[in-house]
C-alpha cells in the first residue's frame, strides 16, 4: 500500500523509525484523491466522480486504520466505514443535515446542551479518520478548525454560570486530535467548576490510532477522575493487539472505557457480526454501553439499517449472550435517547414479535 511516492506503508523502515508515532500517523493520513487511487493502484481519472464527493465531505484514513482492511474488497467492513461513496452525495435519498437539533441547542458555538443536567463540548471538528456515516458529517464541509482558547473560556464560563450541569462530555470531531497541552488546560479549567462532577472523552482513537493512547496522555487524564472514556469498536477487525494495548493503558490508568456501536449495514448488521464484536470488547474489558440506531443524517442512508432487522439482532444477543456483552439499543431523537426494549419469541412462549420504545 502506498501512501505516497516515498513511503510505502509497513515496511521495515516505516515499522522502525515512524509506525508506532502518533504525529508520524496524522502526517501521512490519506486525504486526497490522488492519494487514494495510489493505494487502490488505480488511474486518477478513475475516482473523478469519488473526487466530488471529498470536495463535500473530507476524506482522511490514518495509515494504521488503513493497514487493517482489504482494500481491494469494496464490501470490507472497515473500508466501507471510511472510504468515499457516491451514495453520500446522492441526497434523494433523504436524510438531514442536523436531526438531533443539536445546532438549535447551543447556548456558546460548539457547547450543545441538550439535557438538562450534562452538556456536551465540541471542541474541534477534526477527525484521525473520517466515518462516513457520522452523525456530524454537516460539520465537514467547515474549514477544519481547532476553537481557539477564547471559544473554549465561552464553554467553561456557560458551564460555570449553570450550576445544574455536572457532566460534560467532551468531543468533537476527536478531541484528541489537541495537543496534551490543550486538553489539559481545558479539562483542568473543567473540573475547577465546583459543580461539575463528571468528565467525559468521546473518541475513535482507540479505533483508528491506537498510538495516540501514550502514557503522558494517560497519566495527564489520570488526574481529571472521575473520568470515563467512550469509544466506538464496530467490527471484530478493529479489535487488534494494538487497540487492545491502548485501552488496557487507559484502564490502569483508572479509567473506565465504554464502547458505543453503530449498527451499519454491510458492517455489522448481522448477529454472528455483532455477537464476535461484543465477545472481542468483552476480552478486553470494554464495556458494551450504546448500540445506537444509525441516525437519518443526510449522506449516511445507505447504511441504515431497519430497527425490525436490529431488534432481532438484540433478540439474539439477550437470549444468547452474557449480560456483561449485552449493550442498550438505542434510538436518539432531538428530544434525547430511546432505548429500543424487545419481546421476541422465547423458547415455550407463544404470540409473535413486539417491541417497545421507553425514554432513557
Amino acid at each position: 500500500m502506498i501512501i505516497d511516492n516515498t513511503i510505502s506503508l509497513k515496511t521495515e523502515e516505516v515499522m522502525a523509525d515512524h509506525w508506532h508515532d502518533w504525529k508520524w500517523q496524522c502526517k501521512n493520513r490519506i486525504y486526497t484523491s490522488a492519494q487514494l487511487a495510489r493505494v487502490l493502484n488505480m488511474p486518477l481519472s478513475a475516482l473523478r466522480e469519488i473526487s466530488a464527493v471529498i470536495g463535500c465531505y473530507h476524506l482522511s484514513i490514518t495509515p494504521y486504520y488503513l493497514s487493517l482492511m482489504d482494500v481491494a474488497d469494496k464490501n470490507d467492513p472497515l473500508r466501507l466505514q471510511c472510504f468515499p461513496d457516491l451514495r453520500e452525495v446522492n441526497f434523494s435519498l433523504g436524510g438531514v443535515a442536523d436531526p438531533l437539533g443539536e445546532d438549535e441547542a447551543m447556548p456558546v458555538p460548539n457547547l450543545v446542551h441538550r439535557y438538562h443536567n450534562r452538556c456536551l463540548a465540541m471542541v474541534t471538528n477534526n477527525c484521525f479518520t473520517y466515518c462516513r456515516h457520522c452523525n456530524r458529517k454537516r460539520m465537514w464541509g467547515r474549514k477544519i478548525t481547532i476553537n481557539t482558547m477564547e471559544s473554549l473560556q465561552k464553554m467553561i464560563d456557560y458551564i460555570s454560570s449553570s450550576s445544574y450541569i455536572r457532566e460534560v462530555i467532551v468531543s468533537g470531531g476527536d478531541p484528541l486530535t489537541l495537543m496534551d497541552e490543550t486538553l489539559d488546560w481545558f479539562l483542568g479549567r473543567l473540573r475547577s467548576v465546583p459543580h461539575v462532577e463528571v468528565l467525559r472523552i468521546g473518541s475513535r482513537a482507540p479505533v483508528v490510532l491506537p498510538m495516540r493512547i501514550t502514557p503522558e496522555l494517560c497519566a495527564m487524564l489520570r488526574r481529571y477522575r472521575p473520568l470515563w472514556f467512550n469509544t466506538q469498536f464496530n467490527h471484530l477487525k478493529e479489535i487488534t493487539p494494538e487497540a487492545a494495548r491502548a485501552c488496557e493503558m487507559l484502564l490502569e490508568a483508572g479509567i473506565p472505557v465504554s464502547n458505543q456501536t453503530v449498527l451499519l449495514r454491510g458492517v455489522n448488521d448481522s448477529y454472528e457480526t455483532m455477537r464476535d464484536l461484543l465477545h472481542g470488547l468483552q476480552r478486553i474489558s470494554v464495556r458494551p454501553y450504546y448500540l445506537f440506531q444509525c441516525d437519518p443524517v443526510k449522506g449516511t442512508e445507505h447504511f441504515h439499517v431497519d430497527i425490525r432487522t436490529g431488534m432481532e439482532i438484540m433478540g439474539e444477543i439477550w437470549e444468547n449472550m452474557s449480560g456483561l456483552c449485552v449493550p442498550r439499543y438505542v434510538l436518539d431523537l432531538p428530544e434525547g435517547k430511546r432505548e429500543i426494549l424487545w419481546a421476541g419469541r422465547h423458547k415455550g412462549t407463544k404470540g409473535g414479535d413486539s417491541c417497545d420504545v421507553q425514554c432513557q
